[in-house]
């Protein structure tokens, strides 16, 4: 499908056009290509507070597992530009319109290292300078912020992990021996798109309404993921699930206690282990695993609140960034 095909396809808000309905929110929206060093072309979105005061800070954001950040993930970032906020985020490789086989991550570490390349050039912009950093990671976006953060330890002011993917839940993760035959597949067809696995937007969304709008997503991956990708996200939420303990970032961590594609019991761990001075916890009854657009309308603005006001008594101070 064309960028042209895809500008003209229908939104998951409707079909107001996308610059109607971001001035009708208020905000400046914009979207672009970024070249990784590796070479990749990236797909990159902005969301901006249309005040011509400054942000209240920068939010650099990461989407999950077969996700994108043109169809709902969009609408946290569109919220979050209403309060204030400068709003960043790409396409990982394979996802969305960005280069790649669909839905394939052949190494973890090359994206984290894609995503601070592009999340440097963003700082670099001088209209930016001073203003805290933020990352935002939902799922697998949010297992990829803490590679951020070790990997660029004092690059960033905070981080805001939703539901994230710390450690493959015992729910969803294949059981031995398939691990092993996985594993020795996987050497011969990385991109072979055959694990077993239940559809994820079905444990993922609570309201029926809203799963048909999240299904129609032109550029979702619905496939079953792919041999090479499951056992990389295997290794490094090993990885992670054994270095909790280092974390050392300020940070919020919201679950839902009704998540079954990703374990609230790991974010508690990471809650209880990190050596962050600064750490808060959210674990919200009920709720699924989509919790900023699959939840009722109701339970979504409970987690949009509890994130502003976290970041909001964190933007103040005299730190800068040179």
């Amino acid at each position: 499908m064309s960028d042209h095909q895809l500008d003209t396809e229908i939104n998951f808000w409707g079909e107001t056009s996308e610059e109607d309905y971001f001035n009708l929110k208020g905000i400046i929206g914009s979207k672009s290509f970024f070249t990784s060093p590796r070479g990749l072309n990236l797909f990159t979105r902005s969301w901006l507070p249309s005040s011509s005061s400054p942000p209240r800070a920068l939010i650099f954001m990461v989407h999950g597992y077969g996700n994108d950040v043109s169809w709902t993930f969009q609408s946290t970032p569109i919220f979050l530009a209403q309060m204030g906020f400068a709003c960043f985020a790409l396409d990982i490789e394979g996802h969305g319109r960005s280069d790649g086989v669909r839905a394939y991550v052949p190494s973890v570490d090359l994206v984290v290292d894609d995503i601070i390349s592009f999340f440097n050039s963003i700082k670099q912009n001088p209209q930016f300078r001073g203003l805290p950093r933020f990352l935002f990671g939902e799922s697998m976006g949010g297992a990829i912020c803490l590679l951020i953060h070790f990997a660029d330890p004092s690059g960033f002011d905070g981080a805001v992990l939703v539901a994230p993917m710390c450690r493959i839940s015992d729910k969803v993760r294949p059981k031995w021996p398939i691990d092993q035959f996985l594993i020795m597949i996987s050497r011969f067809l990385p991109t072979w798109a055959i694990v077993p696995t239940e559809d994820l937007l079905e444990k993922s969304i609570k309201v029926e309404e809203k799963k048909p709008i999240a299904k129609r997503n032109p550029m979702r991956y619905g496939e079953k993921p792919r041999l090479g990708t499951v056992m990389e996200l295997l290794r490094v939420t090993d990885y992670l699930g054994k270095k909790l303990k280092d974390v050392s970032i300020p940070f919020i961590v919201v679950h839902g206690s009704a998540d079954a594609v990703t374990d609230p019991e790991v974010s508690r761990e990471l809650y209880e282990v990190a050596k962050s001075k600064d750490k808060t916890l959210k674990i919200y009854q009920g709720m699924m695993h989509s919790m900023l657009f699959g939840e009722p309308d109701d339970n979504i603005e409970i987690v949009r609140k509890d994130i502003v006001s976290w970041l909001n008594d964190r933007c103040g101070g005299d730190k800068t960034h040179v």
